[in-house]
């Protein structure tokens, strides 16, 4: 074939393939009222330029009844052709997520947590599922030894091997941080955060003295209720829970949980126990308008707390020896709403500098008090419905392989913490 007289040819193909593109663009953008992608204009696309010239292509993007996707022009040509890439890229930039999107991104973090995904191999959550740096988890947990090694020296007990043991309240911490230290955001970060590779944090969200300096202390009185629990997740169970047993499972431990912050700390608690997850790729958005009824119909409440239990590899288990007891390790976990393209602008959240100060003052209570207990705090890309209250907290108590002793054990910390931050003793600011 003669190159050179076919030149006019390709340049003709070229130009109106680029034409093509964005005319197609600008009519898929508008065609609101018809499913994107199809109609009778984008068949005439197949038919003049992609059937003779991509026929590979044009094979790739038909759906199951042969209709032709009208993305097709922007994921399919383009990305065959690196000269329009950059266009997409920054394109994609200023916008991150799109009207379309929303119901995928509902499904996505509703499931992202399910554990099955791992067990299936699917290793998309893979390593980001341990959830914490095995290095600083043995360190914290080397503290919480020699701290309980000086106090059984110093205090001596008349318990028997018989006698059960009870939970302590810690009153001096076994660590302390050194904040001038943690100023930078690197250090920050290595020091409290497992981020996950969706989505990016910032200097600008993540800085310990801001995250210090808000006010987490409850304002109200213990007239009117002041917290609720609840869990977008309520069917999750661990390893000894019964079936169809409301005091097993995370909903037992919602109540157990409960039942310490009314009758040791003095506080109003409400626990919803609604289930929310028999479809569980929906459950945030089928939990979503019934805590925005509570919420309204109960305006004196401050703190919301969504309860859940961790998935984890049947090899690792998320357990530490506290006072004497088989105790539960726990994370807190936040959505910042954003992925690592940016902020996710159907999915906004007003509260999110509140949201991550509330964890950050958990995690470093958990972390002086009760080293070890507390795993690094997980930041995703998606919300959780973390954006109706500024004192959110999405707990992730134990793992499926915890038994209810651990998880109960686990419980009494948990609300001795979330005492000392609501009641203002702390953090040290």
């Amino acid at each position: 074939m003669d190159i050179k007289k076919n030149i006019p040819r390709i340049i003709l193909i070229t130009v109106v393939i680029i034409s093509l593109f964005f005319v197609t663009k600008e009519w898929v953008q508008e065609g609101e009222k018809q499913e994107a992608g199809q109609g009778p204009f984008l068949d005439l696309v197949k038919e003049l330029v992609m059937e003779p010239y991509l026929p590979a292509i044009c094979r790739m993007n038909e759906d199951k009844a042969g209709t032709f996707q009208g993305d097709l022009v922007t994921r399919g040509v383009l990305l065959e052709y690196p000269v329009f890439l950059f266009y997409l890229q920054s394109e994609d930039d200023q916008e991150s997520v799109t009207e379309s999107d929303y119901a995928r991104l509902l499904v996505l973090e509703g499931s992202d947590e399910d554990y099955k995904s791992i067990n299936e191999g699917d290793l998309e959550y893979g390593e980001d599922a341990m959830h914490l740096e095995q290095s600083l988890e043995k360190e914290l947990l080397k503290e919480n030894e020699r701290y309980l090694a000086d106090q059984s020296q110093e205090i001596e007990t008349e318990e028997t091997e018989d006698e059960p043991m009870f939970f302590q309240p810690v009153e001096e911490k076994s660590f302390r941080y050194q904040w001038e230290g943690l100023a930078d955001y690197g250090e920050l970060v290595k020091a409290f955060y497992a981020v996950d590779s969706t989505t990016k944090a910032g200097e600008e969200l993540l800085q310990a003295e801001a995250l210090l300096s808000r006010d987490m202390r409850i304002q109200g009185s213990a007239q009117e209720p002041q917290i609720l629990i609840y869990h977008t997740h309520s069917q999750e169970a661990f390893v000894d829970s019964v079936p169809g047993d409301a005091n097993n499972g995370i909903l037992g431990a919602g109540e157990y949980l409960a039942s310490i912050l009314r009758e040791q700390y003095g506080y109003n608690v409400i626990h919803h126990t609604a289930c929310y997850d028999a479809d569980r790729d929906y459950a945030y958005s089928h939990s979503l308008p019934e805590i925005e009824r509570l919420l309204q119909e109960n305006p004196s409440i401050e703190v919301v707390i969504d309860l859940h239990r961790d998935a984890m590899p049947e090899n690792r288990r998320l357990v530490m020896d506290l006072q004497g007891r088989p105790t539960a390790q726990f994370m807190f976990f936040n959505g910042l709403s954003r992925t690592t393209k940016g902020e996710i602008s159907y999915l906004e959240n007003p509260y999110l500098k509140d949201n991550l100060a509330f964890s950050f003052q958990m995690q470093a209570a958990c972390n002086e008090y009760y080293p070890g207990i507390a795993r690094r705090i997980y930041l995703k890309a998606y919300r959780y419905n973390m954006h109706l209250c500024p004192k959110t907290l999405l707990i992730e108590l134990g793992a499926q392989n915890n038994t209810e002793e651990e998880i109960h054990n686990a419980c009494e910390p948990l609300a001795h913490v979330l005492h000392l931050v609501l009641s203002g003793q702390e953090p040290e600011r």
